[in-house]
């Protein structure tokens, strides 16, 4: 059997998949600290032929092509946005805030802070934010100042007074994160995260790293590639349909 064949499910299953992966990228470019995905390619069908690759002619085939054997996630800087707004806090560098979640600690670059009725720092789904021994973190009411380190300090009427600090936290190898939704992620048990160097900004948010313009882009070019790799398989299937009915005649 033509290995052209091969190539071109290949192609269009690779196709299909980083199509959905810009589409989901796209569809957040408006989502607070948001880590857009790339598509990472391996050999297709070989892991599931029961056997070293050497074994099977197909195998060796369809490995001459990639496909998309999953996705990785970019951890470029995104944009800062001010906002004006005291617990709103944008992370510039290596780093991630730690959220205290029903799922267990998730980390995020989503700074979109708030107080709670009870005086907890917490994200806008009322997750408390860790400080950097995995605890909540109580603000006073007064006028919050966060310095660039992530100390929280509180003025009141009787002065100026250090509540907390809040906890930036990072990892060896950040491959290991994988999305838990569209803006947090989750680190494998068992694994314990270090000090980030990234610095806080307060008064401003980090967006998405998706850029808009790139990614429509990105999104018609691919859908024309899947297209074109649709036509080519109907190609093929028309020259198999043909060849099949001169052979069995003769048969």
């Amino acid at each position: 059997m033509d290995s052209g064949l091969y190539a071109a499910y290949t192609a269009l299953l690779s196709r299909t998949q980083a199509l959905d992966t810009a589409a989901n990228n796209l569809a957040n470019v408006g989502t607070g600290g948001f880590r857009a995905e790339k598509g990472l390619f391996r050999g297709v069908l070989v892991d599931n032929l029961g056997g070293l690759e050497g074994d099977s002619q197909v195998g060796s085939s369809v490995n001459d092509f990639g496909v998309l054997g999953g996705n990785a996630l970019d951890f470029s800087q995104g944009q800062m946005t001010e906002t004006g707004n005291s617990l709103d806090l944008g992370l510039q560098g290596d780093g991630f805030f730690a959220l205290q979640t029903s799922r267990g600690v998730l980390y995020t670059r989503d700074g979109s802070f708030s107080r709670s009725a009870t005086g907890v720092l917490q994200d806008a789904e009322g997750e408390p934010v860790n400080d950097p021994l995995g605890q909540p973190i109580q603000i006073p009411t007064g006028t919050v100042a966060v310095s660039p380190n992530g100390t929280v300090s509180v003025t009141t009427p009787e002065g100026n007074t250090i509540v907390g600090q809040i906890g930036i936290f990072t990892f060896s190898d950040k491959k290991i994160l994988k999305a838990e939704g569209t803006n947090r992620l989750k680190a494998p048990s068992g694994v314990v995260p270090i000090a980030g160097t990234a610095t806080i900004r307060q008064g401003a948010v980090e967006g998405s790293n998706q850029n808009a313009i790139q990614g429509s882009m990105q999104l018609v070019m691919l859908q024309r590639q899947t297209e074109m790799m649709q036509r080519a398989l109907g190609v093929f299937y028309t020259e198999f349909d043909k060849a099949a009915a001169e052979e069995l005649g003769k048969v």
